[in-house]
């Protein structure tokens, strides 16, 4: 059986050479070729063996799969290949309050990966898949961060709003010391993947003093805490969208903050390699300790940690 998958994927290999997609694997789509579907390599194999060779592939790959070659329908459905692409998920479900109710794994699959996200550890962390590789991704809560004078209601305030995925945001009312940080292990994140870590916020219409923040991500036991604070780069926030970098060839496009999909403003703190079996934490700050002077008005969702596209 596994000479026969060996076989087919070097033929497929061969077939598709030069059309790879964007993250390096091959191409389901072209393996229905006329030509190719007559050569019949693939229908005649197990429905077991066609799921693992489009486990190969990526999620949006597979799905497409059965669009284009009805032969592929039942194993593009099976939950075979959808639990490959979902990455131990019982053990990360486990810890949500809520989990997800989902006959087949292909639709737990698109729930998790649809702008949807489930809330893990008493909802100090939100969980969700990206909706093209499968790879985690994961935001820090605001109660789950380490945020400089948080519990002072002089400097900070506890709120809630209907468009958080939280239960609770922290409203910067003033400071002088703005120090905001975020960890997470790196073994509940994705192996072998460019990560990248963002803040996650929104402004009021009076924020004042916080254009220009500070922001570094470290490895925790690799990297010193005073060097990175050395080390860490120039981020910008607009005070209004059209001051916005659109262009993404721009130099500055990944350190100007840029508006989410689900209405959120996002600002790219850093990135790291999530090595094959590391077991490190990481950290990602930003903070604006140097310049002491008044800052207020930004609204904290969280830090989120996602495969860099």
């Amino acid at each position: 059986m596994w000479n026969g998958i060996k076989y087919c994927v070097c033929r497929w290999k061969k077939h598709v050479s030069g059309q790879r997609h964007k993250t390096n694997t091959y191409i389901v789509l072209v393996a229905c070729d006329v030509n190719y579907y007559k050569m019949n390599h693939f229908l005649k194999l197990p429905e077991g063996c066609i799921s693992t060779i489009l486990s190969l592939t990526t999620p949006a790959d597979a799905a497409r799969s059965s669009v284009i070659c009805k032969g592929f329908n039942s194993a593009a459905e099976s939950d075979v290949l959808w639990e490959r692409f979902l990455h131990q998920h019982e053990v990360i479900i486990s810890r949500s309050t809520s989990p997800p109710i989902c006959t087949t794994k292909k639709e737990l699959f698109l729930r998790l990966s649809s702008h949807s996200h489930i809330l893990l550890d008493r909802g100090n962390l939100s969980f969700s898949l990206d909706r093209w590789s499968g790879k985690k991704c994961f935001m820090v809560a605001p109660r789950a961060l380490s945020i400089a004078l948080v519990e002072n209601p002089q400097h900070w305030e506890w709120t809630t709003r209907p468009e958080s995925r939280f239960s609770e945001l922290a409203i910067l009312k003033s400071v002088q010391w703005l120090d905001i940080r975020g960890k997470i292990g790196t073994q509940m994140l994705s192996l072998g993947t460019k990560y990248a870590a963002y803040l996650v916020f929104k402004l009021l219409n009076d924020t004042y003093g916080i254009k220009t923040l500070n922001a570094k991500v470290r490895i925790v036991n690799h990297a010193n805490e005073n060097e990175a604070v050395k080390q860490a780069t120039n981020v910008y926030i607009p005070s209004m969208s059209r001051f916005f970098v659109k262009n993404k060839t721009d130099p500055l496009y990944e350190k100007y903050a840029k508006i989410r999909g689900d209405g959120w403003m996002e600002v790219q703190l850093g990135d790291f390699y999530n090595k094959e079996g590391d077991d490190e934490e990481v950290e990602a700050r930003c903070m604006e300790i140097e310049r002491l002077h008044n800052k207020s008005g930004l609204i904290v969702e969280g830090i989120e940690f996602r495969p860099q596209q």
